[in-house]
C-alpha cells in the first residue's frame, strides 16, 4: 500500500469499523461493504451523512451519521479503500 493508503488503513480501523466489517469489500453489523467507494460518496456520508445526487444506497438505513472531524483524512480513507 502507499503511505496514503496505509493512514487510511489507520483511519478505517479507528473510525469504520464499529459499523462496517474490517474487511472493507464485506459488509458490516450496521454498514454495507465501502472497498472502491468513490470520493464524493465519502465527502457525501462522511461529512453530511447525504449520499451523492443520484446515488442509490446499498442498505435504505440511515444510521451514519456526519463525522466532520475525519474530513482532513477523507483523501486517504478513499485511497485505502480503492487499493482493495
Amino acid at each position: 500500500l502507499s503511505e496514503l493508503a496505509q493512514k487510511g488503513r489507520t483511519v478505517y480501523q479507528a473510525q469504520c469499523i464499529a459499523c462496517h466489517n474490517a474487511n472493507p469489500k464485506v459488509s458490516g453489523a450496521l454498514g454495507p461493504e465501502v472497498a472502491g467507494a468513490s470520493l464524493e460518496l465519502l465527502q457525501a456520508r462522511i461529512l453530511k451523512a447525504e449520499y451523492p445526487a443520484g446515488y442509490k444506497p446499498k442498505r435504505q438505513t440511515k444510521a451514519m451519521v456526519a463525522m466532520p472531524h475525519v474530513q482532513a483524512d477523507i483523501p486517504a480513507l478513499h485511497a485505502f479503500l480503492n487499493s482493495q
